[in-house]
This record gives C-alpha cells, sequence and structure tokens, in this order.
C-alpha cells in the first residue's frame, strides 16, 4: 500500500517569519530613521520661510511667526533691484539651458554613434573637467574673460556655466542615447535623411526624459551658481540673483528679512521648473547612469 504525498501547501507556524519580511522593531527604526531624515530635510527651507514673515526686529526669534507681515517682500520689490536682478539672471538662464542642451545632445549622440578620431581622449576630457572644484577655475576663468572683454556681460556668464554643465550633461546623453536602437538611425538614413536630420526628427523625440534631466541640471546650475557670479559681474545693474543676495548680508548690512524674503521668491521658478520635468527625472536619470 502506497502513501499519497500530500501536496498542500502547509501553514507557516506562528511566529516565523517570511525570508523577506521585516520584524517589528526593524520596522519601527526604519520607519523612525526616515521621519527624522524628513525633518532635517524639511526645517531649513521651511524655517527660511517663517523667518521671511516676521519683522526685521524678530528675525533670530526661535518662535513661530506673532506678527505676521508682508514688509519684506515688498521691500525686496519695490525698494531694491531685485527685479533687474531677476531679468538678468533669467536671459543668462535661459541662453544657458537652450545652448547647454542643444550642446550636450549633439556632443552625446555623436559620441554614443560614431567613431571618429579622439573619440576617447573627448569623453576622458568630459570627466576630467568635472574634478576641478569651482574655486580652483576662478583666477583662471577670470583672467580669460577679461582677455575677452566678457566681464560685466551675461555671454560670460553663460559661457562660465556651459564649461559647468555641459561636460556632465553630455556624459548622461552619450548613456541615454545608448539605451536606443540603432535601427532607427539606419531607417533614417534609408529615407534619405542626413546625420543631423536623423538625430532632429527619429532620435530626439525619443530622448525626452534625457533632455527634462539635461535642460533641469543646467538651469539649476546656472540658477543657483554664486561664485561665478560674484566674481565675475559688480555693479547692482549687473548682478543676477545670485549676487544680489548677498547685498543683504555683508559686512555693511544685515537684513536677514530680506534676505529670506528674497530666497524664497527665488525658489518658487526652480520649484516649478522641476514640477514640470520631474515626470521625466528618474526615467531620464535611470537611463544615463545605466549605461554611461
Amino acid at each position: 500500500m502506497t502513501r499519497k504525498h500530500d501536496d498542500r501547501v502547509r501553514p507557516a507556524p506562528a511566529g516565523t517569519r517570511k525570508r523577506n519580511q521585516r520584524s517589528r522593531p526593524a520596522s519601527v527604526g526604519l520607519h523612525a530613521a526616515l521621519a527624522v531624515a524628513a525633518v532635517v530635510a524639511v526645517f531649513p527651507p521651511l524655517w527660511l520661510l517663517i523667518t521671511s514673515f516676521k519683522p526685521r526686529n524678530d528675525a533670530f526669534s526661535t518662535g513661530i511667526v506673532t506678527h505676521f507681515t508682508f514688509a519684506n517682500y515688498t521691500h525686496v520689490l519695490a525698494d531694491t533691484e531685485f527685479l533687474t536682478w531677476f531679468k538678468n539672471s533669467v536671459v543668462v538662464v535661459g541662453l544657458t539651458t537652450v545652448l547647454g542642451v542643444f550642446i550636450a545632445a549633439t556632443t552625446g549622440y555623436a559620441v554614443s554613434r560614431f567613431r571618429f578620431p579622439g573619440m576617447r581622449p573627448l569623453m576622458w576630457l568630459l570627466l576630467i573637467t568635472q574634478m576641478f572644484p569651482v574655486a580652483v577655475l576662478i583666477v583662471p576663468l577670470y583672467n580669460l574673460m577679461a582677455t575677452l572683454g566678457l566681464l560685466n556681460q551675461p555671454a560670460g556668464l553663460v559661457i562660465t556655466y556651459l564649461t559647468i554643465a555641459v561636460p556632465f550633461c553630455a556624459w548622461m546623453m552619450k548613456g541615454f542615447f545608448d539605451t536606443i536602437p540603432v535601427e532607427i538611425d539606419e531607417s533614417g538614413r534609408v529615407d534619405g535623411l542626413n546625420p543631423f536630420g536623423t538625430f532632429w526628427r527619429l532620435v530626439l523625440p525619443l530622448a525626452r526624459p534625457g533632455l527634462a534631466v539635461t535642460g533641469f541640471y543646467t538651469f539649476v546650475t546656472a540658477w543657483a551658481e554664486v561664485a561665478y557670479a560674484s566674481a565675475f559681474m559688480t555693479g547692482e545693474e549687473n548682478l543676477t540673483l545670485a549676487g544680489g543676495l548677498q547685498t543683504f548680508v555683508n559686512q555693511y548690512t544685515n537684513d536677514w528679512g530680506s534676505m529670506t524674503a528674497a530666497a524664497v521668491i527665488i525658489a518658487v521658478p526652480a520649484a516649478l521648473v522641476f514640477a514640470f520635468a520631474q515626470r521625466h527625472l528618474v526615467a531620464g536619470l535611470t537611463a544615463g547612469t545605466t549605461k554611461g
């Protein structure tokens, strides 16, 4: 008489856990660590926002707003050159973003699709340029801009910001173009398109996530940069927002209320750009780092 095998799934003994299931203390510790990290990340901008609505005399008080006021915002917008700084920043950042995305995309596509003499040194050059800190490059770039007559000129800042953003973005775009099938390029050539036509009409529309990441990175690089903007631009009428912020708190003045209000206003465009590009950021960063 043979014994029949019982194929039924037997329930796990009480008190046992599945292989990937966390214990209750581990889960509590993980959530507590995430909560602390969230508080640490949110507290500085939140406190900046709160301080911007305080009177100047209460800027260093540790309490919440007791006398809510828009005086800091009114002073920044009406009594300073903030709108001029904003216009200068929009011009510089707009040109940097458009040119940076175009140069990074074309460079990344060329390195991804073509083999030409000097390609490997070019790739190494794109990486090596990221190794130099900003402080080391200020003096040589300042001398170069002075020689070319580009100090106190938006074009000087645009060129400088492109030297920061383009190498990283070109490397990232190269990794993204590597994920697009080469057969698309071949079909374009069969249809009579030249290499640039294939890039512009067929490949570039498929690279929207990568372009979104490139545009966002270039925008943030130019919008938030301080060192070059302070060194290359003088005179309040020529300053960008990053340089203008330093006029509120320096060795002569100490207007923290105006500085926090200006910082909040400056953060709004960056938040809007991030909200517009966020759906493409994860896909673009993942594709750019997988095969880069």
